[in-house]
């Protein structure tokens, strides 16, 4: 059912935890599964330097959080506007279509974060 990647994933997920002093944080969720990310960034330069992930979801959820933390690294703040539930899905050999919300919610992950990170941004200018 899950490719290697995922269940590589599932099973040691990398940059689980909080980022103390992100830059941005975005939270996102689906409400038919209950499934719910946290997701931190630290960025310098406009570019993702540091991402990590807190997760509550099945296997899928937490492999593609996994992932998406892996994929952040070295993007900019544009590059990771970029992506879609299926740049994530793609990047973990594939996932079941019942389980394409879960790649879809790190996507929203992600631009919650950025928009938590340009919204500090501009809270800083004079």
């Amino acid at each position: 059912m899950y490719s290697p990647t995922v269940l590589d994933h599932f099973q040691s997920p990398r940059n689980v935890g909080d980022l103390s002093h992100a830059d941005g944080i975005g939270e996102a969720g689906n409400p038919i599964s209950g499934n719910t990310i946290k997701l931190s960034l630290k960025i310098d330069n406009k570019t993702i330097v540091d991402a990590k992930f807190r997760t509550f979801g099945c296997a899928a959820s937490i492999a593609a959080s996994s992932m998406l933390t892996e994929w952040l690294m070295g993007k900019t703040v544009g590059e990771a506007l970029t992506i879609k539930n299926d740049t994530i899905a793609d990047a973990l050999d594939g996932l079941p279509p019942t389980k394409m919300h879960c790649s879809a919610m790190a996507a929203d992950g992600v631009k919650a974060a950025i928009e938590d990170y340009k919204k500090r941004a501009d809270d800083h200018i004079p």
